[in-house]
């Protein structure tokens, strides 16, 4: 029986947008911008309940996509700035009143190139780079253990040792006919 596993992928994140452009616009955005809270994976896999601070950018972000701006100006804005006009956003109101301004300035002036979500490849190149050179190793010692001096060897001591056992047995059967 062959049993076929087929990874099925869907998107991470819920949107209250309904229209599937918005709905496009958002995840593309939220796939190019990192989590406030956890920095080495993007808002759109952020979950709503470990972290409310990128839940309520998420909903920023749908209001600005609600009021017409695309994915490119979204993301060029959250890394220069929307401008004091975000203060009017009830999300970044909200910042405000809790007392998180450093967030509300960094929606109203930028967050800065940082805020973009870059796969980081060093660890991964690390890690293959780490396993080649473990592999190449191994296959070392593998040959140097296996190597042709070695089976000759042992196939000329197994020999030896075969007509050891074959003289000790013709001399048990010469001792029992005696």
């Amino acid at each position: 029986m062959f049993v076929a596993f087929v990874p099925v992928f869907g998107d991470s994140t819920f949107t209250n947008l309904s229209e599937p452009d918005q709905i496009r616009t958002f995840h593309e955005v939220t796939s190019k911008i990192r989590c406030i809270c956890i920095p080495s994976i993007t808002i759109k896999s952020c979950s709503f309940n470990n972290c409310t601070v990128s839940a309520k950018l998420k909903i920023f972000i749908e209001n600005r996509i609600a009021k017409g701006e695309s994915a490119q100006v979204i993301i060029n804005k959250m890394v220069h700035g929307f401008g004091e006009e975000a203060l009017q956003d009830p999300v970044i109101q909200k910042f405000v009143e809790a007392g998180n301004t450093g967030m509300a300035n960094s929606v109203v002036y930028g967050f800065g190139e940082n805020i973009l979500a870059t796969p980081d490849s060093t660890w991964i190149n690390l890690s293959l780079a780490f396993a080649g050179a473990l592999g190449i190793l191994f296959i070392y010692l593998y040959i140097k253990r296996k190597g042709p001096e070695t089976s000759e060897l042992s196939s000329t001591h197994s020999a030896k040792k075969e007509e050891d056992s074959f003289h000790k047995y013709l001399s048990e059967i010469e001792e029992k006919q005696k």
